[in-house]
């Protein structure tokens, strides 16, 4: 006869939701134990580029068409900041796990390669939002904020900070050092994010690089996000609706079939 106390063989279902909440709530709560970085330093790095785009530059008394150019700045810097850190959540988890050595903390368990990936993405989601949303908050102070379009907000802030978790997901798993991190961050989230449009209407830009512009997705996030504010948008919405959803579609197909077959995760 088995005693009562004896263990027993779990057992799950199709998906392991017991085994995907536990690394939710592991990422989501790694960030906020040091929130003062990950949260409050946010905050304060978006309103000096406020300031500085609104007094020292002059911008104070601009206007982009009919509306101010601080209501027009507005949005793109809280989506800037959204963007950096649900990436910054992804690829420094799983970085310095890797670093470190403990990533066999999570390769160890019974998750799936889809688990795995949604587990940390949806971490660099929500650090994403909630910076979003703090921004956002804080910044209402300084700048006259709009609800024109709260469907469009919502889907761009959680589309465009999905993009760029699974972009950091993509960096964790590739790099192996720091160094390579920092490069992505610096070559390739820092220029599209810069050059998107955060700062500047594209309508203002010659033809031949009017038309790049088009080609970055970052500026689809952005502007549907700032849409959503101001009721004005650049690019055409709803194939900004489609870039954005094809490119996390993509995203998510990379970092699934990279996790399935263990790439720079196991050894």
């Amino acid at each position: 006869m088995v005693p009562a106390f004896a263990p027993r063989l779990r057992r799950f279902g199709a998906v392991n939701w017991l085994g995907f909440w536990t690394l939710y709530l592991r990422e989501v709560r790694r960030f906020l134990k040091v929130s003062m970085q990950t949260v409050a330093a946010p905050v304060v790095t978006t309103l000096l580029f406020l300031a500085i785009m609104l007094l020292a530059l002059g911008g104070q008394q601009r206007h982009i068409g009919d509306i101010a150019y601080a209501e027009f700045l507005a949005p793109g810097l809280i989506m800037m900041a959204m963007a950096q850190n649900a990436f910054a959540n992804t690829s420094s988890s799983l970085m310095i796990a890797k670093v470190q050595g403990n990533i066999v903390d999570v390769l160890m368990p019974p998750l799936s390669a889809a688990e795995f990936t949604a587990g940390f993405a949806l971490g660099g989601v929500t650090r994403g939002l909630l910076v979003g949303v703090v921004v956002g908050v804080t910044m209402a102070v300084f700048v006259p904020v709009h609800l024109r379009a709260p469907g469009f907000i919502l889907f761009h802030a959680v589309a465009a900070s999905l993009l760029l978790s699974l972009l950091g997901l993509l960096g964790g798993i590739w790099a192996d050092k720091f160094d390579h991190i920092a490069a992505v961050t610096n070559f390739v989230v820092t220029p599209l994010s810069f050059l998107s449009g955060t700062f500047y209407s594209i309508d203002r830009l010659p033809p031949p690089f009017h038309a790049i512009a088009l080609w970055n997705p970052f500026f689809y996030m952005i502007d549907g996000f700032r849409y959503g504010f101001i009721g004005h948008a650049d690019g055409p919405v709803w194939i900004g609706v489609a870039v954005m959803t094809g490119t996390n579609v993509a995203l998510l197909a990379l970092c699934h079939t990279l996790v399935a077959r263990g790439y720079k995760l196991k050894a």
